[in-house]
């Protein structure tokens, strides 16, 4: 044990060191071992492109927590590391990067350019492992995984042919979300709603045959009572540009107001091409004039109709969003300029009745935010209500639990309501399909036209020849899968599956899969799968999580996690979420340099109620930094006193509660009551409650209370034992959450070497997690050194109150009717005496009042503190009483301040909320004021 230990703690000169430490001494890692309970965790694959935010750090020292705690108990405890490609994400990233030098994807062509990608990702693709690790995060390296590594792929082919063998995965013809952008597909997930502030287009349809020569138009229902010499419709719309396709105009066949025009035939504006009025009861008689425009191909309810009505499909628009050939005069127009141009053309023809401001929910693309188009097209889609079935079983089941339970309503109401996932993406970085096309069959039937499976190959791996016509003009769909069908696999593709299979998963009996010859990743995934708990973001719930649960059960036939642990999102003090376009980023590894990792992790994790957002400043991790310097300058005061021989004291003759002194008593009390709450925190996943536990017990009971009460006796054999066990313990429970902090002073007390040839052969985090000693506590007893504590602060602020300096000597009698209490009272003499400075403490059952006392009430007890030769009575009643007068002057002013009705309303909200809450710290000093004065007799 050495002796010596820096004044200041410096988080630079240990985290580098220690956890190179650990990494070269494989603390980290984890294999297979029957006679261990496994522990398990998938991180969350950051994205290659990605760069260390507080998200990332709030969630992975989350895990980092859950790690380091299983593997202290005694369990072997995985934290399986990876990244993933990102496909969308990555590939702008690269094409920007080309940009800057002219160059375009296209120019490159496909495989020139994923080798630029691939060298983009070997460059840059490491930066966010390196954060992690800066984070002090203890995943096992040596497995870490990336969702393009080949064995990856492969278990991601073998997924989609599964899945189309067995009729899940289908091609078709529909409405997806289309970014002009990113020139892809996008799920419903990838493609949120926000609110805009657009328009409402009426426009005016004529009409060919009429029964009558008077039309009332569409704004006569509602809005206009308007009548026009020609015979037309009037429709209204967000989206005018798309009127080029309109194949239909629909109305309610229970509108009296069209029920006359149903099957009439109109003249679509601009176009000139002749179209009917339908019916339909999904037409909204209360939107807009009654009667909908329909363009089948660009809108998903109008795709409906037109498969209900057989219409025709027209789509006028190219993948970049400008229009096409089908748009006439408007070919190669951006779709926004396109829309202004079309408006003139209607308003200067007449076919434009009115405009009114419309609020409308659009889709956005998740990468790139423009809006997205509503597009045909023919894509790759998953059915999910049969893989949804059971994963919606499992959950109300309770085989997996979701933390907070109110997300499991979320989870349950999505599932319930699930749509067919579109899987394929129009971008070149991903997993291209395993999906071939035979040139000879799809040339001589043209059924790639239609969802025939003709000419369609979906296979492992490239078929030689078409196993229809024999021919060998074959090619490879362009296409490349969402990124999250690669994600969806990730808690059994990491362990190698396919090629590890379970025996539950190969159909293969329990014994039969004894005698196979099992490598390693066979048995890892045996053993660590089902893993332990997933720590998630809820944005991700219905992208990663169901999907997850739905593959695990699909592939596994088991749940792929059995707690789902949803944290909140990081925000700033006004609540927004942080982001760059905001300026409100507070950027984990600014703060590791200024305040340290364990002041950033500890800091985090102290504000995050479970479940619940976090609402961050840089002020905030203050208090991290604050708490490690005060464990840094204890251990160091104990490190200093502490007497080597006497740690190794036998500790059956001390830990006996006959032998222990009062002070020991109550503190080894107070540690094992600590130790087994902390366990049931952290057991029920409440990391801010753990955090503000070991906080209170160290700074306010273990230093405020315990060291100031032995340091007068230090060298004592029992305090000497019991205070260096109580720490060495505490380092132990303090690591899932601080653990460079607690290795540094772990190793101090325990294995630091005396000459520079030795090398450490053993670390804090390997060390067993302390058991609770339930004979140690004692609740009760605890309760009554609370009271001893109750009165030592009471007499403190008696002192405080009369302003009696500490070098005179007070006197004090305390009156309890309980004689429990007064017993302990009379044996915490010498404590009561040296921590308030009071020469005579008297204990009594009953107190009488007189002249020249100081009293104050606490619970049960008065505290009496003779004040003759102390102070002059009558002036200091005086001047509580002026102080009395001073506070209520000013109280009556800030009164007649918030009761203005313009200070109210006119002044900033924080500078009302300021003078609140100090007419709030008025109104208690003026309480504890009088009743300093009604205590001086």
């Amino acid at each position: 044990m050495s002796n010596e230990i820096p004044k200041q703690y410096n988080p630079r000169e240990c985290e580098d060191k220690w956890y190179k430490f650990w990494e070269e001494n494989n603390y980290f890692s984890a294999r297979a071992n029957p006679a261990k309970k496994p522990f398990s965790i998938v991180i969350p694959p950051p994205n290659v492109t990605g760069i260390l935010h507080m998200g990332h750090a709030l969630n992975n020292t989350i895990q980092d927590i859950l790690i380091r705690y299983h593997r202290m108990q005694g369990e072997e405890s995985l934290w399986m590391p990876g990244t993933d490609h990102a496909g969308i994400a990555t590939q702008n990233v690269v094409e920007k990067a080309l940009a800057k030098e002219n160059i375009k994807r296209q120019d490159l062509g496909r495989e020139k350019f994923i080798e630029k990608v691939w060298l983009w990702k070997e460059q840059y693709g490491s930066a966010i492992i390196r954060q992690l690790k800066k984070l002090g995060a203890s995943c096992d390296w040596s497995r870490i995984r990336f969702t393009m590594d080949e064995e990856y792929s492969k278990a991601i082919v073998e997924v989609f042919v599964r899945l189309y063998e067995k009729g899940l995965i289908y091609q078709g013809n529909y409405i997806i979300n289309w970014c002009p952008r990113c020139q892809t597909a996008l799920s419903d997930e990838e493609a949120p709603h926000k609110e805009l502030q657009g328009n409402l287009y009426y426009l005016r349809y004529p009409i060919v045959v009429s029964r009558k020569s008077l039309v009332v138009s569409k704004a006569g229902a509602k809005g206009s009572g308007k009548k026009t010499d020609d015979e037309y419709i009037v429709v209204a719309t967000t989206r005018p540009e798309t009127m080029l396709g309109d194949t239909a105009v629909a109305v309610n066949p229970k509108d009296k107001r069209y029920k006359h025009l149903i099957g009439e035939s109109i003249i679509l504006p601009l176009v000139n091409r002749e179209i009917k009025i339908i019916s339909d009861n999904s037409v909204d008689v209360k939107f807009g004039t009654g009667a909908v425009k329909v363009t089948p191909a660009h809108d998903p309810n109008d795709y409906a109709l037109g498969k209900k009505h057989k219409l025709e499909f027209i789509n006028v628009m190219r993948a970049d969003g400008r229009m096409n050939e089908n748009s006439g005069d408007y070919k190669d127009m951006d779709r926004f300029e396109a829309r202004e141009v079309i408006l003139e053309d209607l308003k200067e023809k007449g076919f434009l009745e009115k405009v009114e401001p419309h609020q409308l929910s659009a889709g956005h693309c998740y990468r790139c935010h423009t809006i997205i188009e509503p597009y045909l097209s023919k894509q790759w889609f998953v059915k999910m209500k049969p893989l949804a079935k059971e994963a919606i079983r499992v959950v109300k089941k309770g085989k997996i639990k979701f933390h907070p339970e109110r997300w499991t309503k979320v989870y349950l109401n999505w599932m319930e309501n699930i749509q067919d996932w579109c899987i394929s993406r129009q971008i070149w970085w991903g997993h291209r399909l395993p999906v071939y096309y035979c040139k000879n069959c799809l040339t001589n039937d043209q059924r790639l036209t239609t969802n025939d499976k003709g000419g369609v190959i979906v296979s492992r791996t490239k078929p030689e020849k078409c196993p229809e016509c024999g021919s060998t003009d074959i090619y490879q769909d362009d296409d490349v899968l969402d990124t999250w069908f690669s994600s969806w696999l990730w808690p059994f593709a990491t362990f190698g599956w396919p090629f590890g299979l379970s025996h539950m998963a190969n159909g293969i009996s329990q014994e039969s899969h004894k005698r196979l010859a099992i490598s390693d990743k066979q048995k890892d995934l045996d053993y660590f799968y089902p893993t332990s708990v997933l720590v998630t973001a809820p944005e991700i719930i219905f992208f990663w999580v169901a999907r997850m649960i739905m593959a695990g059960l699909e592939f596994m036939q088991d749940i792929p996690f059995r707690d789902v642990y949803i944290h909140g999102t990081v925000r700033d003090t006004e609540g927004k979420k942080m982001s760059k376009s905001l300026g409100n980023i507070i950027d984990p590894l600014d703060i590791i340099k200024e305040f340290g990792t364990d002041a950033l992790r500890f800091s985090l994790i102290s504000i995050t109620a479970q479940g619940q957002d976090v609402f961050l400043s840089k002020e905030r991790f203050e208090q991290g930094r604050n708490f490690a310097n005060k464990i840094w300058n204890a251990s160091r005061f104990i490190l200093m006193n502490l007497q080597p021989e006497q740690t190794k004291a036998d500790l059956c003759v001390f830990f006996k509660k006959e032998n222990l002194s009062l002070e020991n008593r109550w503190i080894l009390s107070r540690f094992y009551s600590v130790l087994k709450e902390l366990n049931s925190h952290l057991d029920s996943l409440k990391f801010n409650e753990a955090a503000n536990l070991l906080y209170g017990f160290f700074w306010h009971e273990f230093c405020d209370w315990y060291l100031e009460i032995i340091k007068a006796d230090i060298k004592n054999p029992q305090n000497q034992i019991v205070m260096y066990k109580v720490l060495e313990k505490f380092l132990r429970i303090l690591h899932p959450l601080m653990p460079f902090l607690t290795e540094e002073i772990w190793q101090k007390f325990n294995n630091q070497p005396t000459t520079k040839d030795q090398r450490l052969t053993t670390s804090i985090m390997i060390q067993p997690w302390p058991h609770v000693q339930e004979q140690m506590i004692d609740k009760k007893y605890e309760e009554l050194m609370q009271s001893v504590f109750d009165v030592i602060v009471t007499i403190r602020n008696m002192r405080s109150e009369l302003e009696i300096p500490l070098q005179d000597t007070i006197s004090s009698t305390i009156c309890s009717p309980q004689k429990k209490e007064r017993e302990l009272l009379a044996s915490c003499a010498p404590i009561i005496k040296n921590l308030t400075k009071t020469g005579e403490v008297d204990i009594k059952e009953t107190c009488t009042r007189g002249p020249g006392q100081f009293v104050m009430v606490l619970k049960d007890m008065h505290i009496v503190i003779p004040l003759s030769g102390l102070i002059d009575i009558a002036a200091h009643r005086k001047k509580t009483e002026e102080k009395i007068a001073k506070a209520e002057a000013e109280i009556k002013r800030k009164k007649e301040l918030l009761e203005n009705a313009n200070f109210s309303k006119n002044a900033p909200e924080e500078i009302v909320e300021k003078e609140k809450a100090r007419l709030s710290e008025l109104n208690e000093l003026v309480k504890k004021l009088k009743a300093v004065k009604d205590a001086l007799q």
